[in-house]
């Protein structure tokens, strides 16, 4: 699978794409990322990418002219999808990241200033968000996004089992509390349920802690996942 970072900035995802589980499954070919630099597009001696909006007010707006270029120059594989990256755009959920899973590339344009010329808007597929607040860039939601779709890839994470059971997957519930060693610390102590072998009844608790933490923390998906259960 392939991605495409429109950027501004690429120098941004020079660490997180060598670090961790990111890292390694690009190491392995498990996915690729490439970066594309607007201003290598530029046609001017100053190469511009922004300029004032018509109409007044404050702010710079990327130019349509760099965007275009740039994305046109990326080669196009059989099922791409080219996602802005904007406030305006749908949120990010778990369901988005395995849907993208599904395609063969993905171009993430990063925004910057007040954001790009409404014409970009044409070539652009989807517009995603990280969240109903306002961030100085694109490239922190285009990180994101990035890092929730490639851990879904086949052989990034080392037990795919583990996906199975994390929040928002299966009925859409929170995830269950873990523990690990030692049994007791600072006068907590691992619930004994979980230290008794005892496998079924291991299961049927977290279960059940799965409900009672996504109806005290995450009401509205308790109150979805109740829906589905009548």
């Amino acid at each position: 699978m392939r991605f495409d970072i429109v950027s501004l900035f690429p120098d941004f995802f020079e660490s997180p794409l060598k670090s961790g589980l990111l890292g390694r499954a690009l190491n392995k070919g498990i996915a690729e990322v490439k970066l594309t630099n607007p201003r290598d597009f530029t046609t001017d001696k100053h190469r511009k990418v922004d300029d004032e909006p018509y109409g007044g007010g404050v702010g710079m707006l990327m130019k349509p002219e760099p965007i275009f270029a740039a994305i046109e120059a990326l080669p196009i594989l059989p099922k791409r999808e080219i996602i802005y990256m904007t406030p305006q755009g749908e949120p990010m959920r778990q369901a988005l990241f395995k849907e993208l899973t599904t395609f063969d590339q993905v171009i993430l344009l990063c925004g910057h200033y007040e954001g790009v010329d409404e014409r970009v808007m044409s070539i652009v597929t989807r517009e995603v968000s990280l969240g109903d607040f306002v961030l100085t860039c694109g490239e922190i939601p285009a990180l994101a996004l990035l890092n929730g779709t490639i851990r879904l890839l086949p052989g990034t994470i080392g037990k795919s089992d583990s996906l199975k059971y994390e929040s928002f997957e299966g009925e859409g519930l929170l995830d269950y509390p873990h523990y690990t060693r030692p049994p007791e610390f600072r006068g907590m102590e691992v619930p004994p349920v979980l230290r008794s072998g005892n496998h079924a009844e291991i299961a049927k608790w977290r279960y059940q802690q799965q409900i009672e933490r996504t109806r005290d923390r995450r009401p509205d998906l308790h109150q979805t996942w109740l829906d589905q259960k009548q």
